[in-house]
C-alpha cells in the first residue's frame, strides 16, 4: 500500500507543517508514504483554515480519501478562496435556500470575519466532509460539527499528537531570560504563535496591565506575527506597558528554547474553530501550565492537567483570577504542568497516533 501524503510542510510557518512533520516520520514507520503523489491506494489529506491549503482542498474534492480537520471551520479559508457568487451559492450548499441573504451579507461584512461571532458559527464543512472517506479530528467539538455537516460521515478522533524535543538546558534558558532582561526572579507568561483577534490579546494584555500593577515580579513574553493590522494596531499602545516583551516569529530552535524559558503559556481561543492548539499539546508536554479557554476542544484533557478560563463575559474576571494564582502560589504551577505532561505522554504520543492513523488508511484499502 502506497499512502499519499498532502500537506503543508517546513518551511511554511504553520503549526500544521509540524505536526505534519511528525506523523510523516511516525507513518513510515509503518509502510510507504508519498509526499503529494500523483496517485497512490490511499490519499491522506491535512485541512485548515488558511490559503497553505488550497490545493490540497481542491484534491481533497476531487480524490476523497482520509480528511484531517486540523481547524472546524474553514469558513475563512473558503472567503479567501472564492469571489461573491460561488461563496453565496457554497452557503447555500451547506445552510439552505433559506440563508442566501445572509451568505450576501457576511459577504459584505467579511472585513470584520475574525471578530464576527458568525463566521464560527457557519464553519462550512459539508462538501469536504460529504465526500471524504473518512474525517479525522482532534477534539470532541471538532467532531460535532463535522456531524453537523454530514450526518452519514465517517468521523474518528484521534489526539493531536506531541513530538518530544531536545529541550534547553536551565542554564540556556535563564540565558535566554537575561537577553530579554527578564531575571529568574520574575514569573514569566509565554504567548505563542500567529496572532489574531481569537487569541483574546487585548484581554491577555489588559489583565496583565492589572496584574503586574500589584505583582511586578511578573513579565509576559509575545511571539509571532500578526495575521490583523487592525489588531495590530489596537494593541500597539499596550504593547509598550511595563513587563511587556515582543519578538518577532521564532525559529524552531528558538521557539523550543522559548518555551522552555517561560513559566506558563496563555493560549486562548475565542470564537472557537474546533481546532486543538499545537502550541498547547507542545507546552503541555513539556510540563508548563497552560491556561486554555474553556470548552469543548479542551474536554478530553483532566480537570486538574491545564487552567480552564471561562469564555465571554466572565473571560476577564477569570483570567485575572488564575494569573493571580498562578503567581501568588509556588506549587500550583508546577503541579499542573506536571499533570499536563503525563497526560501528554499518556494520550499523544506520535507513535501511537501514527498506529491509529495506518490503521484507517489501510481500512479504507480494503
Amino acid at each position: 500500500m502506497t499512502v499519499g501524503f498532502y500537506a503543508p510542510l517546513p518551511p511554511a510557518r504553520t503549526g500544521v507543517a509540524d505536526y505534519a512533520t511528525a506523523l510523516l516520520e511516525g507513518l513510515r514507520a509503518h509502510g510507504r508514504v508519498e509526499i503529494a503523489p500523483d496517485g497512490c491506494d490511499a490519499a491522506l489529506y491535512h485541512l485548515g483554515n488558511n490559503r497553505l491549503h488550497a490545493g490540497i482542498y481542491r484534491r481533497a474534492l476531487e480524490n476523497p480519501g482520509v480528511a484531517v480537520l486540523h481547524d472546524a471551520v474553514l469558513h475563512h479559508f473558503l472567503l479567501g478562496q472564492l469571489d461573491e457568487a460561488t461563496y453565496v451559492e457554497e452557503f447555500v450548499y451547506n445552510y439552505g435556500e433559506w440563508n442566501r441573504g445572509l451568505a450576501r451579507e457576511l459577504w459584505r461584512g467579511r472585513a470584520a470575519s475574525g471578530v464576527d461571532y458568525r463566521y464560527f458559527q457557519f464553519p462550512m464543512l459539508r462538501r469536504v466532509v460529504e465526500g471524504a472517506r473518512v474525517v479525522v479530528v482532534h477534539n470532541p467539538a471538532a467532531a460535532r460539527i463535522a456531524r453537523q455537516h454530514a450526518h452519514a460521515a465517517r468521523v474518528e478522533e484521534i489526539p493531536h499528537l506531541f513530538a518530544a524535543p531536545a529541550l534547553a538546558t536551565q542554564a540556556e534558558s535563564f540565558r535566554y531570560r537575561q537577553r530579554l532582561g527578564i531575571g529568574p526572579e520574575q514569573f514569566l507568561f509565554g504567548i505563542f504563535g500567529y496572532l489574531r483577534e481569537s487569541k483574546r490579546l487585548v484581554a491577555v494584555l489588559d489583565a496583565f496591565e492589572r496584574l503586574h500593577a500589584e505583582c511586578p515580579r511578573t513579565a509576559l513574553l509575545i511571539t509571532g506575527e500578526f495575521v490583523s493590522t487592525d489588531l495590530a494596531r489596537a494593541v500597539e499602545p499596550l504593547l509598550a506597558a511595563p513587563g511587556v516583551y515582543r519578538l518577532p516569529h521564532l525559529s524552531e530552535g528558538d521557539f523550543w528554547i522559548a518555551a522552555q524559558a517561560v513559566d506558563a503559556c496563555i493560549n486562548l481561543r475565542y470564537p472557537p474553530a474546533g481546532e486543538t492548539s499545537g502550541i498547547a499539546i507542545r507546552l503541555m508536554g513539556i510540563g508548563k501550565p497552560v491556561l486554555l479557554t474553556d470548552g469543548e476542544e479542551c474536554a478530553r484533557f483532566p480537570e486538574d492537567a491545564c487552567i480552564r478560563v471561562a469564555p465571554g463575559a466572565a473571560e476577564r474576571d477569570s483570567l485575572l483570577q488564575h494569573l493571580f494564582l498562578l503567581t501568588s502560589v509556588n506549587e500550583v504551577a508546577a503541579a499542573v504542568g506536571q499533570r499536563g505532561a503525563e497526560h501528554i505522554r499518556s494520550h499523544h504520543r506520535v507513535s501511537s497516533v501514527s498506529e491509529r492513523y495506518w490503521r484507517i488508511l489501510c481500512g479504507i484499502c480494503t
